[in-house]
């Protein structure tokens, strides 16, 4: 009973994760942790089909859980979006996409066969070749750890044009979901705050609650009556 959730990575360039699961009852809510990350989601509750374009999240927030639900999704990697349905408009946003099936949907102006968990990547390819998909190369570079030979402002543009966020505001988004992991790894606090640099315990508190929604205690306890969004490590 409750939520049960799968993932894995991906070797495309353009995906981060890979991921479905499936609502059995007894879990009618989750919090839906901070993410940078555009998503593609495809749903069927109750014989209905749904499909939408989930913009970065920047900040914890709650989400209702349909039960008897089954959910198919695509995390993009950092650096990749949609320039027709660009995510800097759709921070803490959705898009839906009309009038999907169990066998296709609509997107651009095409029909698309729906994807599935084995074959994500070839899906994502045909995206880019129509250019539905695109990767923005400074993004990409900063996430992997390189230095463009670009002033601040202009990777500062680049962040805030992909993905809607400042590049500040997403590393700190990150780094609050790698908290999230340790301390549900029932890593030490203190082991915690140094190895990912925070002042103090006071603001791995604040950036926990506004990222994660949760505290230290409740990630090292586990919550099962109120899971989490996914979480994986990078």
């Amino acid at each position: 009973m409750g939520l049960e959730v799968e993932s894995r990575p991906s070797d495309s360039p353009y995906i981060e994760r890979v991921w479905r699961s499936r609502s059995s009852g007894g879990v009618d809510r989750m919090t839906a942790v901070a993410c940078a990350r555009g998503e593609l989601v495809v749903w069927e509750h109750r014989g209905r089909m749904c499909a939408a374009v989930l913009g970065p999240e920047s900040k914890a927030s709650q989400a209702p859980v349909p039960e008897d639900a089954t959910f198919f999704g695509i995390t993009f990697s950092l650096g990749t979006w949609m320039p027709h349905l660009p995510f800097h408009r759709l921070v803490d946003r959705s898009a839906d996409i009309p009038d999907p099936t169990r066998t296709s949907f609509w997107l651009k102006g095409t029909t698309w066969r729906l994807p599935g968990y084995d074959n994500a990547e070839e899906f994502v390819r045909r995206l880019v070749r129509e250019e539905v998909v695109e990767r923005d190369p400074v993004v990409a570079a900063v996430f992997r750890g390189e230095s463009p030979d670009l002033s601040e402002r202009t990777i500062q543009r680049h962040f805030v044009a992909v993905t809607g966020l400042t590049r500040v505001a997403v590393r700190q988004i990150d780094r609050a979901r790698r908290a999230a992991i340790l301390l549900q790894e029932r890593t030490p606090v203190h082991d915690v705050i140094d190895r990912l640099g925070y002042f103090d315990q006071p603001h791995l508190a604040r950036s926990l609650a506004r990222y994660v929604g949760r505290t230290a205690t409740r990630l090292a306890e586990g919550d099962p009556a109120e899971p989490l969004s996914l979480l994986y490590k990078t």
